[in-house]
């Protein structure tokens, strides 16, 4: 079939696991934003596929667009820009008919699919108040999802927005058939098994380009991600360091003598894990003291400048990148 036509890492952490002092530049006081228009920006025509094919297809073959929208993100163009590189076109950020054809474009499988509604999706369990300030998150069980539009948006890789905009009208009910991208789905709850060959691995983050790449051992690449990386109080800090653990639904622990915005009065506390925590479903760190890389309860602002000065991923690329490092791994801040 042929894509052209449709529009479009356990929760028990080890006692040396993320210390009060490990993870503290991870944490982010800004709201979470629902994204729950109804109406997203309409796509540009592009001369070939579409906005949807495109970001679909580069989510399959290791270019991550970030949240995938129905319209272009800056993200989007970052993907479309290694993909260029990657397949030896002139550089650019241009969804031209070359990059749709390295894609695989009119020969591509479908970029949509069907998927039915389950019982686990609505029963949850799920935590709908989620509070702004870290010291009062300590309070809540588990940083869950809030909703099952919510979870199954970020099991496709995508937004809600985008999700109502595939099936106008919709309510979450078991049973029901719907229309999501067709990625590889993300469970929050399972960590990614280790890819064959990930110990060969190199990661290379560039604040300029907000990008993370992974190259294999002969140079290739094997996964591209966009990424925060930092912030005017805390940049990212240059140089060549390594993966020293890899935590999945890690436990965060909050200490405000850490952070320059912490409020007067705040004190040490410990956030339950979840997909809503800090730092997402994964802790990946360095050994660089505060430092590393994880996920984020805020995938539609991945990219911005708006970290503690570690590289934060969407929950999905995050665990992306568990399966491709582990303890050893070289890691370049550029």
């Amino acid at each position: 079939m042929r894509a052209t036509a449709l529009l479009f890492v356990v929760a028990a952490t080890t006692a040396a696991f993320l210390r009060v002092e490990a993870a503290p530049r991870a944490a982010q006081r800004r709201p979470h934003r629902q994204q729950t228009r109804n109406a997203p920006t309409p796509a540009p025509k592009l001369p070939c596929g579409d906005v949807l094919s495109f970001a679909v297809l580069m989510d399959r073959q290791g270019f991550s667009p970030g949240q995938i929208e129905i319209s272009p993100t800056p993200n989007f163009y970052r993907a479309v820009a290694a993909v260029r590189a990657a397949r030896n076109l002139p550089t650019g950020a241009n969804p031209d008919c070359d990059t749709w054809n390295a894609l695989g474009g009119d020969g591509a499988d479908p970029v949509l699919t069907s998927y039915v509604v389950t019982d686990k999706d609505i029963d949850g369990p799920y935590e709908p108040d989620i509070p702004l300030q870290i010291p009062a998150q300590a309070k809540l069980p588990a940083l869950e999802y809030r909703s099952p539009r919510e979870k199954i948006g970020e099991r496709f890789h995508t937004s809600p927005a985008l999700l109502q905009h595939l099936n106008p009208g919709l309510t979450f009910v078991a049973g029901r058939t719907i229309t999501v991208p067709a990625v590889a789905p993300f469970d929050a709850a399972t960590r990614p098994p280790t890819v064959p060959g990930a110990g060969g691995t190199t990661v290379v983050v560039s604040r300029l380009e907000s990008a993370l790449r992974i190259t294999r051992s002969d140079g290739t690449p094997a996964f591209f991600a966009p990424v925060t990386t930092g912030s005017e109080h805390d940049p990212l800090p240059t140089g060549q360091w390594k993966v020293s653990s890899v935590n999945w639904r890690p436990v965060f622990h909050y200490n405000p003598n850490l952070f320059w915005d912490a409020r007067p009065g705040d004190s040490r506390s410990e956030i339950k894990p979840g997909p809503n925590n800090p730092v997402g479903v994964v802790w990946i760190g360095l050994d660089l003291e505060h430092y590393g890389l994880h996920g984020t309860p805020d995938p539609g602002r991945v990219g911005e400048a708006a970290s503690h000065g570690c590289v934060r991923l969407t929950n999905w690329d995050a665990a992306r990148v568990v399966s491709l490092v582990k303890a050893g791994t070289p890691v370049v801040f550029q």
